[in-house]
């Protein structure tokens, strides 16, 4: 299965439709409200905007598996990320992302090493993968490494369509 073929509904309701990725790069991330790491979302939106014109966009996926600080509803963690943050990239409806219950999605995503050589269940909020326009994942990141953080920039401009 391919990124790009795994459903996932949106956080307003319906399908978040990844196949419209399909030939863009996507930054996929798992996403709280309440943790220590929420001011990511700041530099999230700055790198959607960034990059949107070439292919590029975040997709930021609810968890609430660490700590319970992702507990809102769909209409709560919409309008915490519009208000506070200013976020238009989409988000997913919440999701686990590890144990019996994760989410095909990150079925798909957590055999990818990060540079550190990490595989395996996500370790916290803010976790990141690099999707390349084939749907395959370029890359991953720790949850503490900033969206704007040059090795995320740099994998970023390598992986946008030409």
């Amino acid at each position: 299965m391919s990124f790009h073929d795994v459903e996932i509904g949106a956080l307003g309701g319906g399908s978040a439709d990844l196949a419209q990725y399909r030939g863009k790069a996507v930054l996929v991330v798992n996403v709280a409200s309440k943790c220590g790491l929420t001011p990511q979302y700041a530099a999230l939106e700055k790198l959607h905007e960034r990059y949107a014109a070439r292919g590029f966009t975040v997709l930021g996926v609810p968890c609430n598996q660490f700590a319970g600080q992702e507990p809102g509803s769909a209409e709560e963690i919409a309008t915490f990320c519009s208000t506070t943050y200013g976020v238009t990239f989409p988000l997913t409806e919440k999701t686990d992302v590890n144990g019996a219950e994760r989410h095909p999605l990150y079925a798909e995503l957590v055999g990818t090493a990060d540079a550190e050589g990490h595989s395996g269940d996500i370790r916290w909020n803010f976790e990141k993968f690099l999707i390349a326009p084939d749907g395959t994942v370029t890359a991953r990141f720790d949850p503490r490494t900033e969206p704007d953080a040059p090795e995320v920039t740099t994998a970023i401009e390598a992986t946008l369509p030409a």
